[in-house]
């Protein structure tokens, strides 16, 4: 497995491309923003891309995808939860000043304990809301694309609409069950592990609290 990242738009999101480097197949992760860079990411890998993922519907995730279906018009997968997010994401944009061409509604639903497959590597789905309704993460072995639950240093917002910080504490402690060498590629800043996160991260050490509306 090799993944490969580019940090693209307004909010310096993380869009992941997961590939099979036997099979040659991929999967694009939360493509954010910037289509014209996440398309040139996947030609340059030289894998065939099979389908889009997302840990959830906030614009900042979700802006490139319609650029990046123009170009190859693959599935969209997205727990149910967050549609309402994702149907509105360039509303949401324009609250921000920023403009984000509005996706075609997903073409698959997910939901907690789902397998997905790319090439011949699985991934388990795990519904982890609080951050959103409907976010998830993707887990394969030790290796987690892990949306906006976990930061390296902090945890995704919970004073947004839909947002939910007991949902968020619930989903932090079931994701820090985790083995601790599991590897964190978060929707932003540096990649971490559940590890480091359990002895630094004030969230999860209790230094620091949960932003409730």
């Amino acid at each position: 497995m090799k993944i490969l990242s580019r940090t693209v738009g307004a909010f310096q999101e993380n869009t992941y491309l997961v590939i099979d480097e036997t099979a040659q197949r991929a999967v694009l992760v939360d493509p954010g923003d910037e289509p014209d860079r996440l398309i040139e990411m996947v030609e340059q890998s030289g894998a065939t891309l099979d389908a889009i993922w997302l840990t959830h519907g906030h614009l900042d995730h979700v802006g490139g995808i319609a650029g990046v279906r123009r170009r190859w018009p693959v599935p969209v997968s997205l727990h149910p939860s967050d549609l309402p997010l994702y149907a509105n994401a360039a509303e949401q944009a324009e609250a921000y000043g920023l403009s984000i061409e509005q996706p075609e509604l997903p073409d698959r639903e997910l939901a907690d304990g789902d397998r997905l497959t790319v090439g011949s590597l699985e991934f388990d789905v795990l519904h982890m809301p609080g951050h959103s309704p409907g976010h998830v993460v993707f887990r394969h072995g030790t290796t987690v694309m892990g949306g906006d639950l976990l930061f390296a240093g902090s945890i995704g917002r919970t004073d947004l609409p839909l947002a939910d910080p007991a949902q968020m504490e619930e989903s932090l402690a079931r994701f820090c069950e985790l083995d601790e060498a599991t590897v964190v590629h978060p929707g932003h800043g540096p990649r971490t592990t559940i590890g480091r996160e359990r002895a630094t991260n004030g969230f999860l050490t209790g230094a620091a609290r949960i932003v409730r509306r």
